[in-house]
């Protein structure tokens, strides 16, 4: 690349950040992504410490032997009687005073048989985890969700920017004057750097965000076992993005329309969308995953999942990650193609054969 090409990038890449940070709505669209996800992480800490720290108040008179107190809050009293008083006063929900039955206590209530006391107090029996250290099946839907959501919304919204602008562009002829100046494989280059450094941004912060949230929240140990995934997540999208914006920019230079932008973009949006809904449906599932971890377009959300879930080996993400960058320069060599010989031809939409032919 010799240094007038690359000054040329740089200028396109300059305008086209500068142009996200003055729009309105995408300052907006990006702070409602970081606030849904740390929304999300504080009210799942809230939600699971309230349910951790969840336990009946009760009161329980000396002489008796509770075989457990789990789940509950005892208050000792010395005598029955005053037990019953904390029950009439509100202040627990049950006492537990001695009685000639076998178990040697009963329980008294004010108006309803205390249930949550009774199944407090109820024998169970011992309980082997043959995978304790398993992954809670909520948190890896939670977690799956999160990484579709963030993919998918900020894949859409800087590749729709991109087809809008280039567009917007070839309908005012604005980008005759422009190719007077620089190449068309310098503006593609410029378009597509500037708005991934802008979707790279954008998951940075989110990641931050994210990281910031659980340790506020408390929430160390998610952080451990998120952080790799994450990290792998964010290292992904960065590669990926430029592949998904090279097409967003191929497809849209095909047409001069802004009406048209939808009818040649939709092959794009449905390869972002198709991982988005796999993802979700089949967060779990070992063989779908491992597809996705090795196509381009779902790699990016894919292998961060597995990463989560402990089931790839410490080469996978490498190989996949270099199974992206190779598409990734193939995706562009031909959307370079298709853009340079698309861009000056207005009016009717551009048969994708005919940009190919030149």
């Amino acid at each position: 690349m010799n240094g007038s090409f690359a000054a040329s990038v740089q200028l396109v890449a300059v305008r086209e950040v500068q142009a996200r940070l003055r729009s309105k709505a995408f300052v907006v669209s990006a702070c409602i992504l970081v606030l849904m996800v740390v929304a999300s992480i504080v009210v799942g800490g809230i939600v699971g410490k309230a349910t951790a720290g969840d336990t009946t108040p009760v009161a329980v008179a000396d002489g008796v032997s509770l075989p457990t107190t789990t789940g509950l809050d005892v208050t000792h009293t010395s005598t029955a009687k005053e037990a019953e008083r904390l029950v009439r006063s509100g202040d627990v929900d049950a006492a537990v005073v001695p009685s000639d039955d076998p178990l040697g206590y009963a329980v008294v209530g004010l108006h309803d048989a205390p249930t949550d006391v009774v199944q407090a107090l109820s024998a169970s029996p011992r309980v082997d985890l043959l995978d304790p250290d398993a992954i809670p099946g909520g948190l890896v839907y939670l977690v799956a969700l999160a990484f579709g959501v963030v993919y998918f919304a900020s894949a859409v919204t800087f590749g729709q920017s991109i087809a809008q602008s280039v567009v917007e562009e070839k309908s005012t002829r604005v980008v005759e004057i422009l190719m007077a100046a620089i190449p068309a494989r310098a503006l593609l280059a410029g378009k597509v750097i500037g708005n991934s450094v802008m979707a790279f941004a954008q998951i940075v912060a989110v990641a931050i965000a994210a990281a910031v949230a659980l340790a506020v929240t408390g929430q160390d140990n998610m952080f451990t076992v998120l952080g790799p995934s994450m990290l792998w997540f964010v290292g992904f999208f960065a590669i990926g993005f430029v592949l998904i914006a090279a097409l967003f920019a191929a497809a849209a230079v095909l047409v001069s329309r802004q009406e048209d932008v939808g009818s040649v973009t939709t092959p794009v949006m449905m390869l972002v969308m198709i991982p988005y809904v796999l993802i979700i449906v089949a967060y779990d599932d070992p063989t779908i995953l491992g597809v996705m971890s090795y196509v381009p377009f779902s790699a990016p959300i894919g292998m961060p999942m597995r990463i989560f879930l402990g089931t790839a080996e410490w080469w996978e993400p490498v190989l996949s990650l270099v199974v992206v960058a190779v598409s990734v320069v193939l995706v562009v060599l031909v959307g370079a193609r298709v853009y340079e010989n698309a861009l000056l031809r207005t009016g009717g939409r551009v048969k994708l054969t005919e940009a190919l032919r030149g």
